[in-house]
């Protein structure tokens, strides 16, 4: 009985401390998404001004 109790509290303490950190990590990921959308608009804008410029 007293393991099982052991066992819980660890499994809620586990529960504490990685779920904030996994949501934390989706929020970077979704964060990281934008910055590459902004980057990938950037580019594609500099190659339109690029070849707009020569003619």
């Amino acid at each position: 009985m007293k393991k099982a109790i052991s066992i819980n509290w660890l499994l809620l303490v586990m529960t504490v401390f990685l779920l904030p950190s996994c949501e934390l990590i989706g929020d970077i990921f979704q964060a990281g998404v934008w910055v590459g959308v902004l980057i990938v608009v950037g580019i594609i804008g500099l190659i339109i001004y690029l070849f707009t410029r020569k003619k």
